[in-house]
């Protein structure tokens, strides 16, 4: 399997399908990076050449992209500062509610998690 960061990308694959393996890296922004480092997209991963792959780290670098941890450390850091200063994003996401206003009277499993019966006490 091909590396690049530490990533490890399927070589059975097109180097443009390939890419989106590597977490922050999406089908547009892998042509984009593909395009920019001179590498056709059409070709597997596995008969990429060492310089190759060194051109497509170079482009992500030179990019700035975020990938992987940094990305995640980022929205982590979004997600804590909404929280901490309390707005209504913060405050739903701390409760474990869906944030971006959907209904939750029914659905919304995903985020409320298993259902509980608030039975009657007698």
């Amino acid at each position: 399997m091909a590396r690049i960061f530490g990533i490890e990308i399927p070589n059975e694959k097109r180097i443009e399908a390939s890419l989106p393996y590597i977490y922050g890296v999406g089908p547009s922004t892998a042509k984009r990076i593909l395009e920019q480092a001179g590498v056709d997209s059409n070709i597997r991963t596995g008969q990429l050449t060492e310089e190759q792959l060194v051109k497509i780290a170079q482009v992500i670098t030179s990019e700035a992209i975020l990938i992987e941890g940094d990305l995640r450390r980022e929205k982590q850091a979004a997600m804590k500062r909404l929280q901490a200063i309390n707005c209504y994003r913060g405050i739903r996401h701390k409760v474990g509610l869906p944030v971006r206003g959907q209904r939750t009277s029914t659905n919304a499993r995903t985020r409320k998690g298993k259902k509980r019966t608030v039975g009657v006490a007698k």
